[in-house]
């Protein structure tokens, strides 16, 4: 059994120091509730809808270096696991990222594949599969926010064996928590979506962070305005069950060779 959580606060525009109090806030509560596995929201250093490219860059920071990754590394060095969104400075572009921090070291980094509205103006998009961490013999996938609205990254981490996937997000849209219980029921997989609240130059975060179950059931959802961790003990294990009847199993009743459209370029 493992014990997962999700933060949830109103992330602060531009203002580096006051994002990183409130990290430290979330990540004390949820030491002190005894989770094992956290997910933040996305972008949790920086905040969202950016001016400028300078004031983005401004706000980025080098992954396994800055202030935020530190945190977040001594976090998961009580041998926890932690999940943030990151605005990473790169080579010479920026990322909307995810990084994975396990007791105490950098996990994996994944690169957002899927931007939205205007998140094309200041990050270079991802290029490769988001990851599958494995983590105290359990296996955790990784997407950040819009990739919900494609099905095929969620089957593509379900296929590649994760039994939860880990979601930090910046929700403006009103559609992604239902349509999470339908990944989870689609993929027979655990989800853990962590949003945000406020609002930054016209745009309004949802909240409404949850943990869904690979039957399709909420397991828990902090309210809309709420600040602070919700959390869920589960057995991750349920999720290897691909059987949906005596009779039907979810992966081995599919017909890959019907699927091949799935695969044509971009139109």
């Amino acid at each position: 059994m493992l014990k997962i959580g999700v933060a949830q606060a109103d992330f602060k525009l531009a203002q580096r120091e006051a994002n990183l109090e409130i990290l430290r806030k979330l990540l004390a509560e949820a030491g002190k509730a005894g989770v094992d596995v956290l997910v933040l929201p996305e972008l949790a250093n920086s905040g969202y809808n950016f001016e400028s490219m300078a004031e983005a860059e401004a706000l980025a920071e080098v992954v396994d270096e800055g202030p935020a990754c530190s945190l977040l590394r001594d976090w998961s060095a009580a041998g926890r696991l932690v999940v943030s969104g990151l605005c990473e400075r790169g080579a010479d572009v920026l990322y909307n990222s995810a990084v994975v921090y396990a007791d105490g070291r950098l996990e994996a980094v994944y690169h957002k594949v899927h931007l939205f509205a205007n998140e094309g103006t200041f990050f270079q998009p991802g290029n490769e599969k988001p990851p599958v961490v494995n983590f105290h013999r359990q296996r955790l996938g990784v997407m950040i926010c819009f990739d919900w609205f494609f099905p095929e990254m969620a089957r593509s981490l379900a296929l590649r064996g994760a039994q939860i996937i880990l979601h930090p997000a910046n929700l403006v849209l009103p559609y992604c928590q239902k349509a999470m219980l339908t990944r989870s029921l689609e993929n027979r997989i655990f989800t853990a979506t962590a949003n945000r609240t406020g609002s930054e130059r016209g745009l309004a975060f949802s909240g409404l962070s949850q943990i869904t179950s690979p039957t399709g059931e909420l397991l828990t959802q902090a309210g809309d305005k709420f600040t602070g961790v919700v959390w869920v003990e589960v057995d991750l294990d349920r999720a290897d069950d691909k059987w949906v009847t005596q009779q039907n199993h979810l992966f081995n009743d599919r017909r890959p060779e019907l699927y091949d459209d799935l695969c044509v370029p971009k139109i």
